[in-house]
């Protein structure tokens, strides 16, 4: 694994793991890791598995998608902290995609992972099981992701759309946006800025339930039109040569670490975890830890303008007041969109500092 480190010069310290999202790399943590060294932590952010620099796979897309399992990931960043010399970390953080495994990690082993921070994608639990069915029929007990209807509702929207994640499930994803018409490095700079405060569309709002038709007023680098790609999707958003050099928070010369790996590699790494919601063996894995919580003290941090706090209905409320036994925190940043600890990395690295430092004397952070 391709790990970047902070606070490594001082011995005995307590460590803190930092998990990536999609597309990210171990890069996106940049501007928090020495703040949070400063604060007396060992930090350690990695490229995850199928991202960047670490190795070991060449994935296609008819390899078995095994290996990119939830609990599989959550046995790297186990095996990771050990390698390391840590029996227990002082918190797991994950951004986006990184989020889920962040929660995962604390919920499994909690005596491990002591503390859990969330960002962007809020953590609703493990997937239940079918509970009182023992007189229903088999159709009443179902219960998976690829049983789920609202899928085939939004290609019957006018116009038709498809949600990004079954998109990112299927074979052409990778290549429409390795080989995107407009270069993955334009690609990239579209992506991000589409998804950032920046983009000013970005206002979200709660939605008031998981139908086609609500799925269908969010941004459509969420729920898309049904006959684009992403490339194509986001193209129209890339900024104006004047704004990108105004962009602070990722000049052209960062968006390029990005872009020089992801060229580099293709995206089939990163999307492999989002074919796991689509396959029963690896929801029914899940399904195991039905009914547990996570118990650790935890937080939550995304930005205002991030609609990735609202577009699974309901799931920013469970996190708060069923998924998570110790939440001490839910905060919405200003000026920042889904890229939050790279929009406003003073303000992250504070709260998270704040946490790391509170999390065991028993005081409560606010709720923002």
């Amino acid at each position: 694994m391709h790990v970047l480190e902070a606070g490594f010069e001082v011995k005995d310290r307590p460590g803190v793991v930092l998990l990536h999202g999609f597309p990210e790399l171990a890069y996106s943590w940049r501007k928090v890791m020495l703040p949070i060294a400063e604060a007396g932590f060992h930090v350690i952010a990695p490229d995850r598995r199928g991202y960047g620099r670490t190795s070991g796979w060449d994935v296609r897309y008819d390899d078995d998608p095994g290996p990119f399992a939830t609990l599989n990931q959550v046995r790297d960043v186990l095996g990771l902290a050990s390698a390391f010399g840590y029996r227990s970390v002082a918190a797991v953080i994950g951004h986006d995609f990184g989020s889920p495994l962040a929660a995962w990690c604390s919920l499994v082993r909690p005596d491990f992972f002591r503390s859990v921070v969330m960002m962007s994608a809020p953590f609703a639990g493990p997937p239940a099981l079918p509970f009182n069915t023992a007189n229903a029929s088999q159709a009443d007990t179902t219960s998976s992701a690829v049983a789920d209807p609202i899928y085939d509702d939004l290609a019957k929207l006018d116009p038709p759309r498809k949600h990004y994640q079954k998109y990112y499930a299927t074979r052409e994803a990778n290549e429409n946006m390795w080989h995107a018409r407009q270069g993955v490095h334009d690609f990239l700079r579209a992506y991000y800025h589409m998804k950032s405060a920046d983009w000013k569309q970005n206002d979200p709002f709660p939605l008031k339930a998981r139908t086609a038709s609500e799925w269908a007023k969010l941004p459509r680098y969420y729920v898309m039109d049904l006959d684009k790609g992403m490339a194509e999707t986001v193209a129209p958003a890339r900024p104006s040569s004047e704004a990108i050099a105004e962009c602070k928070w990722l000049p052209e010369d960062e968006l390029r670490v990005y872009s020089a790996e992801y060229e580099r590699t293709g995206f089939q790494g990163g999307l492999e975890e989002y074919r796991m919601k689509w396959i029963d063996k690896y929801y029914a894995e899940l399904q195991l830890f039905s009914g547990r919580t996570i118990d650790v003290p935890s937080l939550f941090v995304a930005g205002k303008s991030d609609w990735g706090v609202y577009q699974s209905p309901g799931d920013f409320e469970r996190m708060q007041q069923t998924a998570c036994r110790r939440m001490v925190g839910a905060h919405l940043l200003n000026r920042a969109g889904h890229w939050v600890q790279q929009e406003q990395p003073e303000e992250v690295s504070k709260v998270l500092v704040q946490f790391l430092q509170e999390k065991d004397s028993g005081s409560n952070m606010a709720v923002e």
